[in-house]
C-alpha cells in the first residue's frame, strides 16, 4: 500500500512522516520518529506499557493506527520532562527507587501524569484507578503508588503556593 503523510504534533514539535495506512502508532513512533521510550508489552492494549497521551488523554498506542493521530497532539515519555527538568512524577519515581526492569515505567508515568493533569489533588484511590490498566511484574506497586501520591501532594502544594503568590 502507498504511504500517506502523517502530520501531527509530537512532544510540542510539528512532525510530518510517511507511514503506511496500516502502521500502528506503536510502530510509527520508534521507526519513523525515533521515539523509543514507550515499550510494546502485549500488543493488545492489556498491559499499558505503550501508553502515550493523545490530545491529553492516555491511550494504548498498540491499538491505534498512526493515521488516527493526524492533526492531533501526541505526548510520549520523552516529552514529559520540560526544559531539562524532570517532571515531578519522574523525580518522585527516582527518589522512591521505583524503576526495576523499567519496562512498564514509561506507560505508568504517562497514565499517572494524565490522572494528575485531570485532578492535581487525586486521592490514593483515584490514583489506583487511574493506573489500573498498567501491569508491572517487578514491583508490587507499593513504591510506585507512594511516588505518585507524593507527586500529587507536591503538585497540590505548588499550585497552592502559586495561588497565594498571585
Amino acid at each position: 500500500m502507498k504511504k500517506q503523510v502523517l502530520s501531527c504534533t509530537v512532544n510540542d514539535e510539528a512532525v510530518e512522516v510517511l507511514v503506511r495506512p496500516y502502521t500502528t502508532l506503536l510502530d510509527a513512533l520508534p521507526e519513523d520518529m525515533g521515539l523509543t521510550g514507550p515499550k510494546e508489552g502485549c500488543g493488545t492494549g492489556d498491559c499499558g506499557a505503550c501508553t502515550v497521551h493523545l490530545d491529553g488523554q492516555p491511550v494504548a498506542r498498540c491499538l491505534m493506527l498512526a493515521m488516527q493521530a493526524r492533526g492531533r497532539t501526541v505526548r510520549t515519555i520523552e516529552g514529559l520532562a520540560k526544559t531539562g527538568q524532570l517532571h515531578p512524577l519522574q523525580d518522585a519515581f527516582v527518589r522512591h527507587g521505583v524503576p526495576q526492569c523499567g519496562f512498564c515505567i514509561p506507560g505508568v508515568l504517562m497514565a499517572a501524569a494524565a490522572v494528575l493533569a485531570e485532578n492535581p489533588k487525586a486521592t490514593e484511590q483515584e490514583i489506583r484507578y487511574g493506573i489500573a490498566g498498567n501491569l508491572c511484574r517487578c514491583t508490587g506497586y507499593t513504591k510506585m503508588l507512594a511516588a505518585i501520591v507524593e507527586a500529587a501532594g507536591a503538585s497540590s502544594a505548588a499550585g497552592a503556593s502559586a495561588r497565594r503568590e498571585g
